[in-house]
């Protein structure tokens, strides 16, 4: 390490995120074009991991981290309209098959239907699936051999995390959580599965804006369009008192008396007709993305769950601050920063930074007490592996 210690720690030069007078953070709900790409993906790296640990006993190379929605063509009608031309899915990627003992076809496309049937409830069937998936590189391979049990980085990648969340970030998951929540959609049958959340802080006062599908089915016309915005409004109201101000749809005509002045779609998904999606950019690995913080571009979805070091150390960076602030009281915010070397045994990691914001100073002990925390959980990474192999973690 040419001298640098294993394990840098230091005190935030910057004030906490709670004492700045702006922040912003975004959340991208369950049936964003983004969010769908993110969620394919990785549904067909926990299947992929499953399948070769089934036929060969270990987790081969793969990565399938690369994912496009394209978006299809939409007439909606307030009472059901139609769609003209599906949506498609292109998963994109290397993966290892000896021998051609696997349908790779079958295992990745079945994954992906399941993965839309969870995520979007009325627009699943109108996708085509297709797949670029190639055998990758013999050098990489190599890292994933049976003689090769050590576990090395196959990329040179970083990872972040951060804890505690915010005020504001806490609120747009909640806000997020709620949308998407069995209680929300019984009331408002209208609601798709596509909603982004823009969350913004001035001081104390608190103003989200949320884009939310509607399903044109469920909406007779332009007078009940507005009638069941306005209802949404006050039930998101009613249930984030700290947030001051809640915007739905904020394109909407407010004068509208047609189809083409609101935000109404056939399936509850702009990627019908509105919007296309892209692997790696939409929520970070605790959901949000947060520019106000330390972040990782890594696209966390579809990458190998045993040797990729831009999905571990981001879900690694995320449970070592959380950790820190859990067991050391004296810590308010923590944020972590692991950066690999390819080919470096990732349980030893080319830096690792924690920026602290202790409570008062930065007390005698505080730092090894915080290195101790850290090696700790470093020394877990095989168990946050499986985890991941099994698809336990949440990625986006």
């Amino acid at each position: 390490m040419n001298g640098r210690p294993e394990i840098t720690i230091f005190a935030a030069p910057r004030p906490l995120l709670a004492q700045r007078p702006f922040e912003m953070c975004e959340h991208k709900g369950v049936g964003h074009p983004d969010t769908l790409a993110d969620g394919a993906c990785e549904a067909a790296a926990v299947a992929l991991s499953r399948a070769y640990l089934s036929v060969f006993g270990e987790v081969l190379h793969f990565n399938v981290d690369k994912g496009l929605l394209v978006a299809g063509r939409s007439e909606p009608r307030f009472g059901g309209g139609s769609v003209v031309e599906p949506m498609k899915l292109i998963v994109c990627g290397r993966a290892s098959n000896p021998d051609g003992r696997l349908d790779l076809y079958a295992i990745v496309t079945t994954a992906v239907r399941e993965h839309l049937k969870r995520s979007a409830r009325t627009g699943h069937e109108h996708f085509r699936i297709a797949l670029e998936i190639r055998e990758g590189s013999e050098t990489l391979k190599r890292l994933y051999s049976g003689t090769n049990r050590v576990r090395r980085a196959n990329d040179t990648s970083f990872g972040v995390g951060h804890a505690p969340l915010s005020l504001l970030e806490r609120v747009v998951l909640d806000v997020g959580a709620f949308l998407r929540s069995e209680e929300f959609r019984s009331e408002f049958r209208a609601a798709g599965d596509d909603y982004k959340i823009m969350g913004v802080r001035f001081d104390t006062e608190i103003s989200l804006t949320v884009a939310l599908a509607l399903v044109d089915r469920h909406v007779s016309g332009a007078s009940e369009y507005f009638a069941t915005k306005a209802a949404m409004q006050r039930r998101l109201a009613e249930r984030f008192p700290r947030v001051t101000e809640f915007s739905i749809n904020a394109l909407d005509d407010p004068d509208a008396d047609s189809e083409g002045g609101v935000y109404l779609t056939v399936t509850g998904l702009s990627a019908e007709m509105g919007d296309d999606g892209q692997v790696g950019r939409g929520n970070r690995v605790n959901g949000l993305i947060t520019p106000a913080r330390h972040m990782s571009l890594e696209a966390a979805a579809g990458k190998n769950p045993v040797r990729h070091v831009g999905k571990i150390y981001n879900a690694l960076a995320d449970a070592i601050a959380r950790e820190v602030c859990a067991q050391i009281p004296e810590v308010v915010e923590a944020s972590v920063q692991l950066v690999s070397r390819i080919g470096r045994a990732i349980g030893s990691p080319w830096a690792t930074v924690v920026e602290i914001a202790p409570a008062d100073r930065l007390a005698n002990g505080l730092k090894a007490r915080v290195e101790s925390v850290v090696a700790e959980r470093l020394k877990t990474l095989d168990a946050l592996v499986e985890k991941l192999v099994r698809g336990e973690i949440a990625l986006y």
